[in-house]
């Protein structure tokens, strides 16, 4: 009995755990299929729109750190519960008819998205640290799947109901998460997001290594939200009906989690990462390429582009892991990384918007953007080798400026 107990509490965690997943990405991407629309109604410059994007990115920046503290004082499960509360508050606000709430209500999502993203991760390592692999592939997975669909079908039904009811409908997905979570409810334990608390021993904001990991992360990071954001309106400006942008955007948003499914092992093969993280930046730099030139193949670049920004993510959180030596280090250059990141993440949408709105056209910000991978592809480059932050005390004996220069021409010699 006690067995058949736990089996159906491990499913409905699962059960659970997968539902969140598809609530960290639906409710934020779903949107740009009709930015054009809502463009028109509120009579928006594209500017605007870039600040739409944005906003999520934003908040993702602001409360990320936080997440660790709330969930300490709360509990995980309950934590996560509010977060899901947040998020259906957001849909609805953010339909409710007038401009503001717009932007209110993409913010509230934003917040409840950033508390999962933080704490979700924690959770299955808690709950599942013997099948931590397959459970975020598996998360990972149902987020690339349920972006895809919420892209696909948000067009049809803004041509039955409009966009307003169509975005409201979303409110299904965090309210079936909401009545499926309620069990564990019962259950909430306080976590330690960070582990142990061990202080860091590296200054993570001096150490040139640090910079090149938050770099590398965060001129990924701009051309993956550049396409969430404003991929299915580029796509109409070149003449491709709404439907097909809508499955495009959906194409990307599902090949992210390819490399989740077949990069893990590989990475664990190779001497250092150098030449992998050139490579998936390099990739996202040919498929916006590819967007300008051949537009006709739009469905080949929106998978390529998926599946380089999805790689360099996973890549990026990698080093956060492998470039450090202990916990403590780990939480703190993670911290830096996710912050940073996001805030340049946010920013490109809205270079973007501006872009268009001084060229009148996507050509001149297609291209900025692809250099922008190219510079991420640098970055990989020192991320990607072999070394490890060095400790506060040692970095304080030797200037950034030699580190910098030891740094290119280290190798793969560990600090």
């Amino acid at each position: 009995m006690s067995d058949t107990k736990n089996k159906w509490h491990a499913i409905a965690l699962v059960a659970g755990i997968l539902l969140i997943a598809v609530n960290l990405r639906v409710p934020f991407t779903s949107i740009a299929p009709v930015l054009p629309l809502i463009q028109i109604d509120f009579g928006l410059s594209a500017s605007a729109l870039g600040l739409l994007t944005s906003l999520p990115l934003l908040a993702f920046a602001a409360f990320s750190p936080l997440s660790a503290s709330v969930a300490r004082r709360f509990g995980i499960e309950r934590t996560l519960f509010g977060a899901l509360l947040v998020i259906s508050a957001g849909i609805l606000l953010r339909s409710a008819g007038s401009a503001w709430v717009l932007y209110a209500g993409t913010i509230l999502i934003g917040t409840g998205i950033a508390l999962g993203n933080v704490l979700l991760p924690g959770l299955i390592k808690r709950d599942f640290s013997t099948k931590m692999a397959s459970m975020t592939g598996a998360y990972s997975i149902t987020m690339g799947a349920a972006g895809a669909v919420g892209s696909a079908v948000i067009v049809p039904l803004t041509q039955s109901w409009g966009w307003p009811i169509a975005l409201s409908l979303l409110v299904a997905a965090p309210l079936l998460a909401l009545v499926v979570w309620l069990p564990q409810l019962k259950k909430h334990e306080h976590v330690n997001l960070s582990g142990p608390k061990q202080a860091p021993t590296v200054a993570v904001w001096r150490s040139p290594l640090a910079w090149q990991v938050t770099l590398f992360m965060g001129l990924n990071a701009m051309p993956f939200y550049v396409a969430v954001g404003w991929l299915p309106t580029i796509l109409m400006d070149h003449g491709i009906s709404p439907e097909q942008a809508g499955t495009v955007h959906g194409t990307l948003q599902l090949t992210t989690a390819i490399p989740g499914l077949i990069l893990a092992a590989t990475l664990r093969r190779l001497k250092d990462q150098k030449l992998a993280a050139a490579t998936v930046s390099l990739l996202t730099a040919s498929s916006l390429i590819g967007l300008i030139y051949a537009p006709d193949y739009a469905m080949l670049w929106a998978a390529v582009l998926g599946f380089g920004s999805g790689a360099s993510m996973m890549l990026g959180l990698t080093f956060i892991g492998l470039r450090t030596k202990n916990a403590g280090d780990t939480a703190a250059l993670s911290g830096m990384a996710q912050c940073v990141g996001y805030l340049m993440a946010a920013a490109g949408p809205l270079l973007l918007g501006q872009l268009h709105d001084w060229t009148g056209g996507w050509t001149g910000p297609l291209l900025i953007t692809a250099a922008i991978s190219v510079a991420g592809a640098f970055t990989g480059m020192l991320a990607g080798r072999n070394v490890q932050l060095e400790s506060a005390e040692s970095s304080s004996r030797t200037s950034p400026a030699i580190q910098s220069a030891n740094a290119l021409t280290a190798g793969d010699k560990k600090r």
